[in-house]
């Protein structure tokens, strides 16, 4: 019998049957993301896979699902205790303390990108080893951090090319504020302890403000009318909380600030927000994160402020292959020439793909199947490629070639002279040529 994948662990592969599990349409996501969080500033981090168990009971919270049911947790040869990670913040957190940033360069802009673990059930676009993208802010407590972040996102849903997207953001306030609405919601829920589901009944009184997040019916009609946090706002909280929303007004993000979003996990504190898809259904969350000031101490390091993000790259791609798919755009990257070579041509064919290659403007794939001239277009075609070079015994003596345009039912390039000196120059000058019309044919 043939070894199969892990029940919710896929493969990302060329061509897959489900569009957002392309590689091609994950290429689409992690191009632009990363190019809008360098612009921001941010820098790359890579860290471990795995980290100590107690990292994530300290940070995440020891009575979250995700560290009472979900984590995958094992003791090694050495007999400590480890996981792997279930989500990239308390990672983070961790590396700026050891390696002492708090003290020598506090304020850290860092991107990260790496699979995570959740031994939770498989659904579409939630699975027991996904992929996210993230970014962490150390060392700015500023509304305009906050407010930055967001926008930054906003920014970043808009270079995916995504559309109908939503804001929503709320605050947890500060630590009083937290105190004061801790002690005003326990007793709301105290009036409501019966309706609750088994778990909310054991959070209203550990962590009330996780019954906000449940998704059971009956709690959720409960969180529905329960009172409102910015009710219990210090003025402190209340300014850094409408400074935010003024700044967002004044960049033309439109949100909408709701008073019932919580987020998952315990450090969250003051801001927090969440971006969601209609492309996604019912389960519409495409990205969320907030500030959480006190996690770096609280793990050891000095008081140091901080706000993050994190996206799920399986629920980004499934956004934009429901949008490709919706506006019938071509979803097949492929090369921008393909070189066809028939016996005898070989050389010739390396040698040009070499020269074109070595002006780093366009990606060319020469075929190397050694295959007759149809199954070599058939393989051209089916690769997504834009253009085609045919190299035969008319070529070679002729030392001309007629570049084929393979997709001109998407890009129209009427007029141009498609015959070309086999040379690397004049390869580079058509295929700049041809690339310039056809946009313009586009747009």
């Amino acid at each position: 019998m043939a070894i199969t994948a892990i029940k919710g662990m896929n493969d990302i592969v060329p061509g897959a049957r489900d569009l957002f599990l392309d590689s091609a349409i994950w290429d689409r996501v992690l191009a632009p993301a990363t190019s809008v969080l360098a612009s921001y500033g941010y820098r790359q981090v890579l860290l471990p896979i795995v980290e100590n168990t107690s990292l994530f009971a300290r940070s995440i919270g020891s009575e979250t699902d995700i560290v009472s049911k979900e984590m995958y947790s094992f003791t090694d040869r050495g007999g400590e205790t480890l996981t792997l990670r279930p989500e990239g913040t308390a990672g983070a957190v961790r590396s700026y303390i050891e390696h002492n940033f708090g003290k020598t360069s506090p304020l850290q802009r860092w991107w990260y990108f790496g699979p995570m673990f959740r031994a939770e059930r498989p659904q579409k676009g939630r699975y027991r080893q996904f992929y996210q993208i993230g970014a962490e802010l150390f060392a700015a407590g500023a509304p305009t951090a906050d407010a930055e972040m967001i926008i930054m996102l906003a920014r970043l849903c808009e270079a995916l090319g995504l559309d109908q997207v939503g804001i929503r953001v709320n605050s947890l306030g500060d630590n009083e504020s937290r105190i004061a609405y801790r002690e005003t919601l326990t007793k709301y829920l105290s009036t409501h302890q019966n309706e609750l589901c088994e778990a909310c009944q054991r959070r209203s009184n550990s962590n009330p403000l996780r019954v906000l997040d449940c998704k059971r019916t009956s709690c959720k009609a409960i969180a529905e009318n329960a009172p409102d946090i910015m009710q219990s706002f210090s003025k402190t909280a209340q300014q850094h909380f409408e400074q935010v929303l003024d700044l967002l007004a004044n960049n033309r993000i439109e949100y909408q600030r709701d008073p019932r979003l919580v987020r998952g996990l315990d450090y969250y504190t003051g801001t927090i927000f969440e971006f969601t898809s209609k492309a996604l259904g019912a389960q519409d969350a495409l990205l969320g994160g907030g500030r959480y000031d006190r996690l770096v101490n609280e793990l050891g390091g000095p008081d140091i402020p901080a706000i993050g993000f994190a996206a799920g790259i399986e629920r980004l791609t499934l956004a934009v292959a429901e949008k490709a798919a919706k506006d019938r755009i071509q979803t097949l990257d492929g090369p921008h020439l393909y070189i066809a070579s028939m016996p005898g041509a070989e050389k010739l064919a390396l040698s040009l793909g070499d020269a074109v290659r070595s002006q780093r403007r366009h990606l060319v794939e020469v075929d190397v199947s050694g295959k007759g001239l149809k199954a070599q277009l058939k393989r051209a075609d089916r690769a997504g490629a834009r253009f085609a070079l045919v190299l035969g015994e008319d070529e070679l003596v002729s030392g001309k070639a007629k570049l084929k345009d393979l997709r001109s039912d998407l890009h129209p390039t009427e007029g141009l002279a498609t015959m070309v000196e086999l040379n690397g120059k004049a390869l580079v000058a058509a295929l700049d040529a041809v690339t310039l019309v056809a946009s313009g044919a586009k747009s």
